[in-house]
């Protein structure tokens, strides 16, 4: 039936055609013999094969160009009065006696372009009454070609900026006014073909439709090639016209091409400065208009404009362009609630891609349209079907490829939230194409932040989703994946060690996460990564770092009960802080840290607690002669400060000191086998030593009867000194004291060294200081301290006081909060009302 339906139009129009040529033969003849009314009745019996409804608009179109090709010989003959002996005006009133109305209309046409040439009448009035006229003929197709018709004749012969036919009372919005008139006709007529003929030839109609939209669209065209419609005439006269035909129309297929015609004929530069009025007709159209289509071919052609020039960027800052095509996306995403996500997310691909173009700079406009996808988004399933997915892709892409640099997309906060979105597979295929952008365009992760954010956009590949099995994945393509996962970490680097041992830390924290089938693809490259930082180190001076890792590492030692160990490294320390350590405030800090470490070891016996103690301090030089550290510091406070900070390396409080009792109970052994080994004289009070020691330490009771056989061995010797003397804690005390009058004379030193320079004593902070540390010692029971040293130090502290001309407020407050302590202590009555009452204020 089809087929029969075709060779039915060919026979139509092969008659048509031999109608057209049969009458046309006649017109030339009459045409030739300068016949006027027998040229009109020829020419009317010629169009009158237009007429047919018998054609597709495509057999129609061909029939329509043989009478088109005659129409031009016959208006050449129209031009020519001297042929046919009658003037212009009569000619235009004599055509319009043809009996049947589309041949009138026709040569009314023809005859009307000879009239505005002939400029005997306005153009405006000859083209307000063709316009007018053609309404006469309703049938979609004759009427659309007859418009056609008369747009084509009376395109050269239009008003326009600078044409002949300008001036007087034609101007160019009268041109206008005529090709929108008949725009508006033109479309009512084609929109008019949807509604004739029965519903099972609909998608036949619309086959025919789609043929006819040039003929509309060729206005918009005329528009757009007029001299004198400017930006001015555009924006007030133009565009709102058509608009507002494309919108009343309410027609599906008329209001999509035409948007697209719009955007496709006028200046670039004029959909920028109507961008807001353009913008506010998307809504307004039928749900099912393809919109993303037509938003993303205007955005396409803004960012061409851009590109063209830099000059014409300001525009696009000027009219927000960004903002207001972000905000008529998310009005039509409104608008039409069944819009498919494919289609929502192509809107947001176009205007990222817009946002790239026009401003590159404009990071948060980039993270703006991602955060809109990622609303839109939101509490959608994962997207699985394939279209969106590759529009999702492409999103995520685009900033990969502008940038060429994968730290710039990881400072948008939206970036990791759109791949969340995506299912399993296509989020792996993301994350192949980020490890490919670092590696094409070279680019070095640098800080652990960005490597924490990358990480979470590669998880995909680092660790199983959702359930999903190693063994379920292709064996290929899974090496794949992790070698290019293992190629990636060597990119992740800093100069600075401290920052790439957290880049590493951070690394690790992900890569242990991706199991046993993954580490031994990544694991190796990290520990390279890591082997990289220890060479990068192990050129790098740092003694400071040294001397508190050999401290630790001493420490560590300590708690593990290693005393040759401990005390390797304690003279490892003592080794770097007599070589390296040069620089004076290090070396305070140094010779503090020291003290402190070895304040807290327990496991040194008294000999190498004695050697390293002396190293410290430097007390008892002539015993030791090693370098006295805290007395070599190159400021005489700073020697002060370290000499009675050492008080406290002889002096350990019973609740901080020393708990392991078999320890103590060696160390106590030792003290006394060397101490008996050196005497000349001693006496055979065994018992009356194992009492002693006995009650002086709970602890060695259960090893009294080795104490008894180690005092036994030695029974021969007598003691020089009374008991009490001779017992460890007598020297403790006594060196504690040592150092706080030790600390006193450097002290005293740096007081007379002021006044020699600066003609004033200076501060006594110092004094204040080992008037605390007398205190403490006091409090904390060392028998060496006694209330009557206190007694003097405090008036030694307020004579040098009333001397000093130039007094400190820090060191007066402090002084006064000590004095204030001491009252206290003795008002508060027990045992230290006792012992800080004999202390006179």
């Amino acid at each position: 039936m089809i087929l029969s339906g075709m060779e039915d139009e060919d026979k139509w129009l092969a008659e048509g055609i031999a109608g057209i040529q049969h009458n046309a033969f006649y017109m030339h003849r009459a045409l030739d013999a300068n016949n006027l009314r027998d040229a009109l009745k020829c020419s009317a019996l010629m169009l009158s094969e237009l007429r047919t409804s018998k054609l597709s608009p495509h057999k129609y179109y061909d029939l329509y160009m043989r009478a088109f090709d005659e129409l031009r010989t016959l208006e050449m003959f129209f031009k020519d009065e001297s042929r046919h002996g009658v003037s212009i005006v009569d000619l235009y009133e004599l055509v319009q006696h043809a009996g049947n109305i589309l041949p009138r209309l026709y040569l009314l046409c023809t005859v009307g372009s000879v009239f505005i040439k002939s400029k005997e009448a306005p153009a405006k009035d000859a083209l307000k009454d063709l316009v007018e006229m053609c309404r006469g003929v309703q049938n979609p197709i004759r009427g659309l070609f007859l418009r056609s018709y008369l747009a084509q004749v009376s395109r050269d012969k239009s008003p326009s900026l600078g044409s002949e036919y300008e001036g007087g009372e034609d101007t160019v919005m009268d041109t206008v006014e005529f090709v929108l008139q008949n725009f508006t006709e033109m479309n009512k007529l084609w929109v008019r073909m949807q509604h004739q003929g029965p519903v099972r030839i609909r998608e036949k109609l619309e086959k025919e439709r789609n043929e006819l939209r040039d003929l509309v669209g060729k206005n918009l065209h005329v528009l757009s090639q007029i001299e004198g419609v400017n930006l001015e005439l555009y924006r007030d006269t133009v565009l709102p016209r058509v608009l507002e035909q494309i919108v009343n129309c309410e027609d599906e297929r008329a209001q999509y091409y035409l948007m697209d015609c719009i955007i496709q004929v006028f200046p670039d530069e004029y959909h920028l400065q109507t961008l807001e009025t353009l913008l506010g007709a998307f809504p307004q159209l039928q749900p099912t208009v393809d919109i993303k289509t037509v938003l993303s071919r205007l955005m396409e052609r803004l960012s061409n404009y851009a590109a063209s020039s830099p000059d014409v960027l300001p525009e696009f800052l000027q009219v927000e362009a960004f903002a207001k095509l972000s905000s008529a996306i998310g009005k039509v995403i409104e608008a039409q609630v069944d819009m498919p996500i494919v289609g929502a997310v192509t809107l947001y691909v176009s205007l990222l891609t817009f946002t790239l173009h026009v401003h590159p700079e404009r990071l948060d406009y980039v993270d703006q349209v991602l955060g809109a996808c990622v609303k839109l988004l939101f509490g959608k399933p994962k997207l699985e079907e394939g279209r969106a997915t590759k529009q999702i892709v492409a999103l995520l892409s685009s900033p990969l490829e502008k940038y060429n640099d994968i730290v710039t997309a990881l400072t948008l906060s939206n970036y990791p939230c759109v791949m969340d979105c995506l299912d399993d597979k296509t989020n792996k295929v993301m994350a192949m194409v980020i490890i490919q952008s670092i590696m094409k365009n070279n680019t070095c992760i640098s800080t652990a932040d960005k490597v924490e954010v990358l990480f979470e956009l590669l998880k995909g590949l680092i660790k199983d989703l959702d359930g999903t099995a190693v063994d379920e994945l292709d064996e290929e393509d899974f090496n794949e994946e992790q070698n290019s996962v293992a190629r990636l970490i060597h990119m992740l680097y800093n100069d600075d060690s401290e920052e790439m041992l957290k880049i590493i830390c951070t690394a690790r924290k992900h890569i242990m996460a991706g199991g046993p089938t993954r580490l031994p693809f990544t694991v190796p490259p990290l520990t390279f990564s890591a082997l990289r930082i220890i060479k990068a180190l192990s050129s790098v001076p740092s003694p400071e770092l040294a001397l508190r890792l050999y401290l630790q590492c001493a420490e560590s030692a300590n708690d593990c009960d290693l005393e040759p160990v401990a005390y390797d490294f304690f003279t490892k320390a003592f080794i770097l802080y007599e070589e390296e350590v040069a620089d004076s405030k290090a070396q305070v800090t140094a010779i503090h840290l020291i003290i402190g470490a070895l304040q807290r070891m327990n496991v040194f016996g008294v000999e190498n607690r004695d050697t390293l103690t002396h190293k410290a301090t430097g007390v008892i030089a002539l015993a030791y002669p090693v370098i006295t550290y805290s007395a070599k510091l190159l400021k005489k406070p700073d020697q002060c400060r370290a000499v009675y900070t050492c008080s406290h390396l002889f002096w350990v409080d019973e609740k901080d000191g020393i708990k392991d009792g078999e320890r103590c109970c060696t160390v106590l052994l030792k003290s006394i086998l060397l101490y008996l080994s050196n005497c000349t004289v001693v006496s055979m009070n065994h018992l009356v030593l194992c009492t002693h020691l006995s009650t002086r330490r709970p602890g060695f009771l259960t090893f009294e009867p080795t104490l008894l056989q180690v005092v036994a061995s030695f029974s021969f010797l007598y003691l020089r000194r009374t008991l009490e003397s001779m017992t460890p804690d007598a020297f403790s005390n006594a060196r504690a004291l040592l150092c706080l009058k030790r600390a006193l004379r450097i002290a005293n030193a740096a007081q007379q060294m002021a006044n020699a320079i600066n003609g004033t004593s200076g501060p006594v902070t110092l004094f204040v200081e080992i008037l605390n540390k007398y205190l403490y010692f006091l409090e904390k029971g060392n028998p060496q301290i006694t209330s009557a040293a206190i007694q003097g130090l405090v008036e030694l502290i307020t004579d040098e006081m009333k001397s000093d001309s130039t007094p400190d407020p820090a060191s007066d407050a402090f002084f006064a909060s000590t004095i204030r302590y001491i009252q206290f202590q003795k008002q508060k009555g027990g045992v230290m009302g006792e012992k800080f009452g004999p202390i006179k204020m």
